[in-house]
């Protein structure tokens, strides 16, 4: 099968041009038919036809040589300039299949910012330059569905999303970024910041400030578990969207918090962060994405999730 060049008026194929050119640069039949790896009847038989299908003639031939026309030579520099973008495109498209070019819509909640979106997207953006990466600052429940529809080619946030179904049934992949323990923020002046550590059944009684649960289910799971295992059910008093303004309506007086451990790098007046004894629940985070999308660069963003999460694990635990 050729390749159509559309031009109006003519059916004109990409290897007309191409034996135009060698005839152009060679003005000799035989030489170009042997630079083309042809016979020299068939050669003169497309440029015939080429110029009847353009009404065009592009070379003076006489027995001695073979001469450009004047429209001749203008066509040469304009096949020139279309095969070599073609040649351009080409590659474009070639460089888009591997994944080292294009555009990928990644979602991510605020918290990814403090400490696994950054060194993601600076080694992202040093290892594949090519791909231009759309933020989007959403809800979990609101990634999920970019994710479903299609317009979110990834989304980080704190994981599990839900109970049921599993990732699995939805369709959904995750890598683990990060997984890092609770803590208790405490408010100015409670009588737990004298101590280094405390147990989760010392907060029992107080007021809690909770992520809200269909802006953060991963992680508000983890803290009602938590609760859980200490004895008790969180009183809340007040939720919040983001981890920061939880910190903030803590160093407030509004009430305690469980947060995760990178949230204590939150400079908050007034917030005291303290570890929970007893092996303390741990939060992840991580990259997720369908398992049916197609889009090649998301691979190169996986595999930098992957080993970002590493580094992030490795100094975590060091």
């Amino acid at each position: 099968m050729t390749t159509e060049y559309p031009q109006e008026g003519t059916g004109m194929e990409l290897r007309q041009l191409e034996y135009f050119l060698a005839v152009a640069e060679e003005l000799n039949f035989s030489r170009a038919a042997v630079r083309l790896s042809m016979t020299q009847p068939p050669l003169s038989a497309q440029i015939r036809r080429l110029e009847e299908e353009m009404d065009v003639l592009l070379f003076e031939r006489t027995t001695r040589q073979v001469r450009l026309t004047a429209a001749g030579r203008l066509f040469q520099q304009s096949a020139r300039r279309l095969l070599a973008q073609l040649r351009d495109d080409v590659l474009d498209a070639q460089r888009a299949a591997r994944g080292e070019v294009g555009r990928l819509a990644l979602g991510f909640v605020p918290s990814a910012t403090i400490e696994i979106l950054p060194p993601l997207l600076r080694e992202f953006r040093e290892r594949h330059s090519g791909v231009y990466l759309d933020l989007h600052e959403l809800t979990p429940p609101q990634q999920v569905e970019g994710l479903r529809d299609g317009w979110l080619d990834c989304a980080c946030f704190y994981l599990p999303f839900a109970d049921e179904p599993p990732f699995g049934d939805r369709g959904l992949r995750y890598a683990a970024m990060s997984r890092e323990p609770l803590m208790a923020a405490l408010p100015p002046g409670h009588p737990l910041v004298s101590q280094r550590s405390i147990r989760v059944a010392d907060l029992a009684d107080e007021p809690f400030v909770l992520v809200g649960g269909h802006a953060g289910q991963g992680l508000r799971q983890t803290v009602m578990e938590q609760c859980r295992r200490g004895g008790f059910v969180p009183r809340a008093v007040q939720e919040a969207v983001l981890v920061q303004t939880i910190a903030g309506l803590v160093a407030s007086g509004v009430g305690v918090a469980l947060v995760p451990a990178s949230v204590r790098h939150i400079q908050r007046a007034g917030v005291t962060y303290r570890a929970l004894r007893h092996n303390p629940l741990h939060v992840e985070m991580g990259l997720v994405w369908s398992a049916g999308n197609v889009n090649p660069a998301l691979a190169g963003l996986i595999d930098v999730a992957v080993l970002v999460g590493h580094d992030v694990l490795t100094r975590r635990n060091a």
